[in-house]
């Protein structure tokens, strides 16, 4: 009897010292989400800004990745880790952490509800509604495999956080299109982006902004554009509807379907614009087209 009353203490002990000092977080929120992890991380992005005191994200995936919130004289650490269910829907579980409060919120949680898990549940039926009406402002639609076109153009090479790359585009837009009027240079298309690198931990985006071209004698020699060749290649391609600023967006929906397929994959989306945002309208109606490149097998 003696034993078991030590083994049992002994538990105990253990179960305490792990929940006060070794358990990672103070309290956790857990819900489902209608979207895919890319889609979310992004949403937490763009939500983050909207904050008072708020850090930058974290990236360490983008099913893991962590967010800093500061609170009067708290400063929260919110842990997201999410789990894909299927192709548009997901669990969210936020892992929340008072760095200067932990261990007394450890002991009054069990035995109350606190102004900090109230305040944590807000924060997060906050977020939830955000990214709510976030999805309801573009729609993604898989068009599988098809290959990309292939055309001479000419390009401005920018770069910018991902999303600020609608700004680029839209700073160059009358500059280049101007210079090729100018110097009677025949369009071929709809401008299109062809990103060359994309580095979600450093949160930053290299891409070519560029206008299909007829080659001629008569192209324009100026420092800030360049001419080269896009080839044929086979690609995933799916059509985003929505504002070009999110069309990143789909460029994560083709991530996942590759990886739900596996099929090796790119991370050098393309998109064509086919509308014109100066012409204004419903968000809804514009259109891109974007291709994920398949790397070829050697």
């Amino acid at each position: 009897m003696r034993k078991i009353f030590i083994a049992v203490l002994s538990f105990i002990i253990i179960v305490l010292f792990w929940y006060l000092f070794l358990k990672p977080q103070d309290y956790q929120v857990s819900f489902k989400a209608k979207a895919i992890p890319g889609t979310i991380y992004e949403t937490v992005k763009a939500w983050n800004k909207t904050l008072d005191s708020s850090s930058l994200i974290e990236y360490n995936s983008l099913k893991d990745f962590k967010q800093t919130l500061v609170f009067n004289d708290s400063v929260h650490i919110y842990e997201w880790n999410i789990i894909p269910i299927h192709d548009s829907l997901s669990e969210v579980e936020v892992n929340i952490k008072d760095r200067d409060h932990s261990f007394m919120n450890k002991i009054k949680v069990p035995f109350m509800d606190t102004d900090f898990e109230k305040g944590s549940r807000k924060m997060l039926l906050d977020f939830n509604q955000y990214l709510e009406e976030h999805i309801k402002s573009f729609k993604v639609s898989i068009i599988e495999e098809d290959n990309l076109f292939s055309t001479f153009c000419a390009c401005v090479p920018l770069k910018s956080a991902p999303e600020r790359k609608a700004e680029g585009m839209m700073a160059n837009h009358s500059f280049l299109n101007s210079i090729l009027f100018e110097n009677e240079v025949q369009l071929n298309g709809p401008p299109f982006i062809e990103v060359v690198d994309w580095d979600l931990k450093a949160d930053s985006l290299s891409f070519n902004f560029c206008y299909p071209i007829i080659r001629s004698e008569k192209l324009p020699n100026h420092p800030d554009i360049k001419y080269k060749r896009i080839f044929d290649k086979r690609t995933l391609k799916a059509v985003f509807n929505g504002n070009y600023i999110i069309s990143d967006r789909a460029w994560y929906a083709l991530l996942n379907y590759a990886e739900k397929h596996n099929i090796p994959v790119e991370r050098k989306p393309i998109e064509v614009f086919i509308n014109n945002p100066n012409m204004g309208g419903n968000d809804l109606k514009w259109k891109t087209e974007v291709y994920l490149p398949i790397k070829e097998s050697e």
